[in-house]
This record gives C-alpha cells, structure tokens and sequence, in this order.
C-alpha cells in the first residue's frame, strides 16, 4: 500500500475552484484587466491571457489586495513570451522539488515513532507526527503571490477539459498543465492542519489494532492457535486465512474462527480488552473472555464504536474543505474527478462489470469443486489458484528464512532480488541503491521520495524470529511502488509530472511485483493449467476487492445524506450497506449465506477514506499491463511505463499497452480459463 498521509505538496489541491458570487474581483475588473494586458500584449496573447486572469481572480480575496493591486499585479506578472515562460517553468519546478522534498522527507521522520516497529509509542509520539510545518506552506504561496503568479500564466485545467486534449499535450505543455493545477484550491493552513491530524490519529488506531492468535480459544475450551502471531486488522487476518488454504480440510474450523473476529469487530462487538492483548484468552463465537483460566466478565465490555468515530472525523474534517472546493463540492468529487481523474461514475460501471458478469458464478463453482465443500463467507479471499497454495506456510517461511534472514538481509539482497524480476544489473544496482527498507509498525507500506537526493522507503512487518513469508510477500508488494516511485522521480523529464496519474496505477505496478514473489523464491507452480490459474486467482481478487470498494463509495454517499450522524448510527448504515452488496453479489454467485458484513472489514475504510477503490482498479491495470508484459522485457517496459510520468489515466494507458482503462481483457481470459479448466478435468 503507498501511505497517503503525504501527499505530495505540488499534488494537494488540482482543482480549479471558481468562488462566483462570492469573488471578490467582479466580472467588470476582469474585463479591464484583460483588455488591458491585450492592449498591452497583443491580441494573439488574449486567450492566455483571458484565462490566467480569470484563474487569479477566482481564488484573490480582499486581504490579497485592492482593484487595483489585483490590475497591476496581472499587468506585471503576465509573462507573454514563450522563453521567459520556459524559464519560469524551470523556477517553479527548482522550487517545488526543494519544498516537496523536503516535506516529504520531514514528515517521513517525524512520523517515524507511529509508523515504525521502534517499540512502544509514549503519547508524544502522535503529537511529534501530527505536526506538519507545511501545512501552511500553500497559504503562504498566495501571501507572497507565487501562487497567483502561476495561475496567471499556466493553464489549471479540469479533467474535463483536460479530456479532450490528453492525446496531443507534449511533455511541456503536460507539466505546464500541473503547475497551474497546483495552485487552484486554497485551502486555509489550519484546516490543512485538522486533515493531518485526523488522518494520524485514524492511522495510529489501526497501526495499533492486533489480534494475538494464540489467545484465541474455542467454546470448548480448545485452542486452535497455540503458536500463533500477532495479527494486524485487517491484513494480518485476512492473509492468515489466505495461508490456512494449503490444507482446507483440516483449516476449516481456524478459518471460521478469524471470520468470526472480523464480523466482531465490523459490529464493534470485540471486547475493548482484547485489542492488541496477549493478557486474556478470547472465544470469539460466544465472545466471552478469560484470565488466568476462568471467565472474566468484568473485561468483557465492547469496544464503543470507535472504528466508526474515525470515519465521521474524515467526514467532518472534509466537509470543512468542500466550502473552499467549490468546483469539485464534495470529497467523492475531489477524490474521483481531481485526483484519480476518473469520474466516480466509471469507477463504479468497471466495478459493477467486474460483479455482475455471469463468469463469477463458474469461477465460484471450480472453488466449490476443488476446496469438496459448500463456499463460506471467507471464501472471497480464497487462495489455491496460487501457486503458493500448493506450498504449507511451515515450507514458504523457511524458504524465505532461507534466503532473508532478517530485514537487513532482505536490503542487502535487493539487487538480486530486482535482477531475477528481469531487470539488468545496472539498473536493479541503480534502484537497489535508492530505496531504503525499514521495520513496519502497521501492515506495511511505501513512501516514496520527493526529491532526486533522497530516498523511497519500503516498510514491511517482520516478527522478532525474522523475516516470514506474509512480510517478504508485502515487501515484493512494497517493492513494486518504490520501483515506481524512484523511476516517475528519478528518470522524469519534468519533475511537475513525477509520480503517476493516480494511486490505482502505483497499486497496479506493486501487484505485479507481488505477483512474482514466488519467482524470487524459485518456487514454481506445480499445476499443468498454471497459466490458467493465474487468470482466475486475479479475477477473483478483483471481484472480491470490487465490492469492497463498492461499500466504501455507499459509505460515502450515505454519510452526505445523512449528516451529523452519530457513530451508532453510521455503525449501522456500513452494516447494511455490506450486507446489501453481499446479497446482490455474492452470496447468490457464491451459493452461500446472506447477509454476512465481511466486506466492510478494510481497515483503509477507517485510516485512509475513500483510498479501496484504488484497489480493483490497480487490478485490472495490472492484468492489462500484465498481458502486455507476457510479449516484452519487464524491466524495460516498467521503466519505460513508470517515466510517462503523471499525465491522465487514458493517456497513460494508451502509451503503457495501447488501450484505454477496461475490464473487458480480464473477463474474457477469465472465460477463456474457465473454459480450459473444463475440458482438462
């Protein structure tokens, strides 16, 4: 997962935001402005200059100025020539590497004691790492009219009208694009603050949130986990399903138990006391606590919807910014249109076409035949269409063990580990030497640098006996971003157009780097139809993802129809929504029971709002992609992917593959494969 709690300071605020009615400049100071720079400049600069007029005075407010502070500023600052703007642009970028850069690379350190294994937190570490200086950093641009100078004479356009020109922009007009872009919402620094804070308190309780599998216990008393981890929500419990898959018949009852401590934590029916506690034993179905061996009622009291508290702080927090948005009035909007680019209606039709095609149904029914038994809920995560599925997870933590002793033996490793991907020794020496790995507190992640003199950092989680494989399979998944994000930084023509054009596309990059894990392992699928098991396995996890991104978007909706909401209230809207979307998509595909809530067990619901959708849609780039990559050299073509840099998502994807953002080639080789499974039985 790429950590979005930074953003990058050039990248905060893309949407042009005209204020109307409460501009402070009126239309007839405009009309002078304009006429006069014309006269001044000629008429073939008036379409330049109608627009960087009208973009300054939409965001300039009267402390910013009076009439005629804003005319004489537009008449100074117009650049008319093509080569002192050159020169400009060159300024800006110069400026917005040093401050991004270093942004980055402050808030990577100040946050290190909450997102790093350095042992336990003191509550002055969520303080240190809710200070952001830079969060005042945009406000001071328009103070000292950087800001407006750049909105005066590059374009901030829309995706809208951005939709129209994607195909014929050269590079320079791409990154002429994003600096105007850059300044066109002005959010004030103190709600930037309030932003930061939320998203670190929200971070910090999932970071946080642990379930000891070896203090979990069976109504009869039985433990079915003597020896087991320390298991992050959600990702921790999820992936220990997907490893129980290696032996379904004999896991069945382990992995019902885990499904059983997610839907007590969905319904906030966890007891507070069992959270990241290895003091008290828990039976999750009858959801009673001991100590010591005997009951222990007294610690049996629920968490009080706090999962569903941080969820309302995003929402209240954001609807603070939509009153300085508005273009783009709500979070969806932002998220969707300003930065994905892709309009929410989209995301939702590829998602709803990944669901509702019949092909589901005989992918559910292979899974029914080759697990010999009815489909449950935890299903949806089903693994043996991997390769892994044919190895115990005792066999794929020694062969990691083998080869990574420990974190730093996975560092020193890493030039090797990026040559067996495909890449030549020159360029996996030149990568190896600009990521640096660290020891996570949370499930894992990647931050990638924000200027040419630092480094991207990958953190995956690694117990005290060393590396296992759930920490090396997040790393090769962490190592595919910040193979991405050194690359779109490093080998980026223009540094406005470094990174990529959203987080779907550095998701996409990292699955298929996750995807090879096994590959690194010299492990090899043991299957004639291996090809075809692949297909499956990605639709699946499509499917799975898509419909929980679905619930992340109603979740949403609702919370904008309904607000001031109480966390109760909001408890029981994520719940029906889940269940909803279960009922319509999978519990009639699957065959199974209804109304399971499972879907809503994500923890980047809580700490990173609105981010799930990005999944399904790094997917089904990925498969795309992935076709591609089947023809050509990897390491070449991901270089080659990774600098077109951060242009619009059809753009991008016309150059990677040479065809737009479609689910279509995933659904037809899910066919294709179900087909060939069926005559090879």
């Amino acid at each position: 997962m790429r950590k979005v709690a930074l953003i990058l300071f050039f990248l905060s605020d893309i949407a042009f935001a005209n204020e109307g009615g409460d501009m402070f400049i009126k239309e007839d100071s405009i009309q002078k402005t304009i006429a006069t720079l014309a006269q001044k400049y000629g008429e073939g600069c008036r379409e330049r200059i109608e627009r960087g007029v009208r973009q300054v005075a939409a965001l300039w407010r009267q402390e910013d100025g009076t009439l005629e502070d804003f005319e004489a500023f537009c008449t100074a600052y117009f650049i008319p020539d093509e080569s002192t703007l050159d020169v400009a642009l060159e300024r800006f970028e110069r400026m917005f590497e040093a401050m991004n850069g270093h942004e980055v690379a402050l808030t990577r350190t100040l946050r290190e004691p909450i997102d790093l294994d350095m042992g336990e937190n003191i509550p002055l570490d969520l303080l240190i790492a809710s200070l952001n200086p830079f969060d005042h950093a945009q406000e001071d641009a328009f103070k000292t009219k950087v800001a407006f100078v750049a909105l005066l004479n590059f374009p901030a356009w829309t995706q809208k009208e951005l939709e129209s020109k994607a195909m014929t922009l050269s590079r320079k007009e791409w990154a002429k694009v994003r600096l105007g872009q850059a300044y066109a919402l002005r959010i004030p620094g103190p709600v930037k603050q309030k932003e930061t804070k939320v998203a670190v308190e929200a971070g910090n309780y999932i970071d946080n949130y642990n379930i000891h599998l070896a203090r979990l216990r069976l109504p009869s008393g039985e433990v079915p986990f003597p020896s087991g981890p320390k298991l992050i929500s959600h990702w921790g419990l999820r992936d220990h399903i997907k490893a129980l898959y290696h032996d379904p018949k004999q896991n069945l009852e382990r992995q019902l138990l885990i499904q059983k401590v997610m839907e007590r934590i969905i319904l906030q029916e966890i007891p507070q006391a069992v959270i990241n506690s290895n003091e008290i034993e828990w039976d999750p179905i009858s959801n009673q606590v001991f100590k010591d061996g005997k009951r222990a009622a007294d610690l049996e009291q629920r968490e009080k919807d706090t999962r569903y508290e941080h969820i309302l702080s995003w929402f209240k927090v954001e609807r603070e910014i939509d009153t300085f948005s508005p273009l783009y009035p709500t979070y969806m909007s932002r998220q969707f249109d300003r930065f994905r680019e892709i309009p929410e209606e989209k995301v939702e039709a590829l998602l709803r076409s990944v669901l509702e095609d019949p092909v589901g149904a005989e992918v559910a029914s292979l899974i029914r035949q080759r697990l010999g038994r009815e489909l449950k809920p935890f299903d949806i995560w089903y693994d043996g269409f991997k390769a892994r599925g044919a190895y115990g997870e005792d066999t794929l933590n020694k062969k990691v063990s083998n080869f990574f002793s420990s974190l730093e033996g996975f560092k020193k490793a890493l030039p090797q580990v990026l040559e067996k991907l495909g890449f030549s020794k020159e360029t996996a020496q030149f990568l190896a030497a600009r990521i640096e790995v660290d020891p996570a507190r949370g499930a894992g992640h990647a931050m990638g640098a924000g200027m040419r003199t630092d480094k991207a950092h990958l953190r995956t989680r690694v117990p005290k006996g060393g590396m296992d494989y759930k920490g090396f399979n997040i790393a090769m998944h962490e190592l595919g971003h910040t193979v991405e994000q050194t690359f779109s930084l490093y080998k980026i023509d223009y540094i406005l157009l470094s990174g990529v054009p959203n987080t779907a596309f550095t998701e996409a990059i990292a699955f298929i780097f996750q995807d090879r894990d096994l590959d690194v392992l010299g492990l090899q699928s043991k299957e004639r139809t291996s090809e075809a098991l692949k297909v499956l396995d990605k639709f699946w996890m499509t499917r799975e993802i898509a419909g929980v991104a679905l619930v992340d978007m109603l979740v949403w909706r609702w919370l904008y129809e309904h607000e001031g909401a109480t966390a109760e209230q909001l408890r029981e809207a994520v719940v029906s929504i889940a269940k909803d979307v279960w009922n319509t998509y999978y519990a009639p595909v699957m065959n199974t029971e209804r109304d399971s809530p499972l879907l809503a067990i994500y923890s980047h619901m809580i700490a990173y709002a609105l981010y799930l959708p990005d999944y399904p849609l790094g997917h089904i780039i990925e498969f795309q992609i992935g076709q591609h990559l089947n023809r050509k050299n990897f390491g070449k073509e991901i270089e080659r992917m990774c600098v077109q840099g951060r242009i619009m998502p059809e753009a991008w994807m016309m150059g990677a593959v040479g065809q737009g953002l479609s689910t279509a080639p995933m659904l037809d080789a899910t066919r294709q494969a179900v087909n060939m499974l069926k005559k090879t039985k």
